[in-house]
């Protein structure tokens, strides 16, 4: 099913927009690089006791970075999510300080997901269960997702968001949750409305017994429904109706699956694109 994959590299494309610096600031927390800021922001951040020297902006204490998180909020420089995320500088090391979700775009700071898709094994095939997005969701309602998606909040770790997100969302209990098994981690950045996205999405795959029913528990999705993994397929490869990030889970799925030959000029180019945060650099 290798066929016509200009549908699969238009979604990796659209998930990469971003070009650093772009015009953009260097953010910094302490000593070290962190994220990226608009030059527009320069007043708001100078007032809460950032440092502007040359190409980047400071904030001497990461420790304060949550308080000028809420503070910009009361502003209205953005609306708040009222969850708190994790602020890193380097993923491979621990977290430097905390802010709202909604604020992680502002700055241009990484961020960090799980996503889970739950398969189901037919005399016919696989198959996906798939969510319908609440229309009431703040981005992208109405859209297809994963059986399970969602943030990873401050403090938690990747496998404990997905117990949490799993219960939440579709009532999974966390007995069958902790059998699930990480897949990969897909990187992109991306220019939204809300300003600069920089995501690890760390991937989990679970095999659901085919009696199980996930329920929807906390009023963000609307039903769900099991489909062919070939019509997931399909639906990737010439639609825009899955959310934009969960069409690069379920490319690096139909690359695992062999639907895409991974080992394939073309399949090695789609697993590239899966695999790195840092956007084109404009010279």
């Amino acid at each position: 099913m290798s066929d016509r994959l200009e549908g699969f590299f238009r979604h990796i494309a659209a998930c990469n927009t971003a070009v650093l610096p772009g015009g953009r600031l260097e953010f910094r927390l302490g000593d070290q690089a962190a994220g990226w800021v608009q030059p527009a922001r320069l007043p708001a951040l100078l007032k809460h006791g950032m440092i502007h020297s040359g190409s980047s902006v400071t904030l001497p204490d990461p420790a304060r970075l949550e308080a000028v998180g809420e503070a910009m909020a009361r502003e209205g420089v953005y609306r708040s999510h009222h969850e708190l995320f994790d602020v890193w500088t380097d993923m491979a090391r621990p977290p430097v300080a905390r802010i709202d979700r909604g604020a992680l775009p502002l700055f241009g700071l990484m961020a960090a997901g799980v996503h889970l898709n739950g398969l189901v094994r037919k005399p016919d095939g696989l198959h996906l269960w798939i969510a319908r997005r609440s229309m009431s969701k703040r981005l992208d309602p109405g859209k297809l997702d994963h059986l399970v998606a969602g943030g990873i909040p401050a403090g938690h770790t990747a496998a404990q968001a997905l117990v949490k997100e799993a219960a939440e969302e579709a009532s999974l209990p966390p007995e069958l949750v902790h059998t699930a098994r990480p897949t990969a981690d897909i990187r992109y950045a991306l220019d939204r409305p809300e300003g600069l996205r920089r995501d690890v999405l760390h991937c989990f795959e679970l095999e659901l017994p085919p009696d199980f029913v996930p329920t929807p528990a906390d009023g963000e999705v609307e039903d769900f429904r099991l489909i062919p993994l070939s019509e997931a397929y399909t639906l990737v490869r010439d639609t825009d109706e899955f959310k934009f990030n969960v069409n690069l889970v379920l490319i690096d799925l139909f690359l695992r699956t062999g639907m895409i030959d991974e080992h394939s000029p073309a399949g090695q180019r789609l697993r590239r694109g899966l695999t790195g945060w840092h956007a084109p650099v404009a010279s």
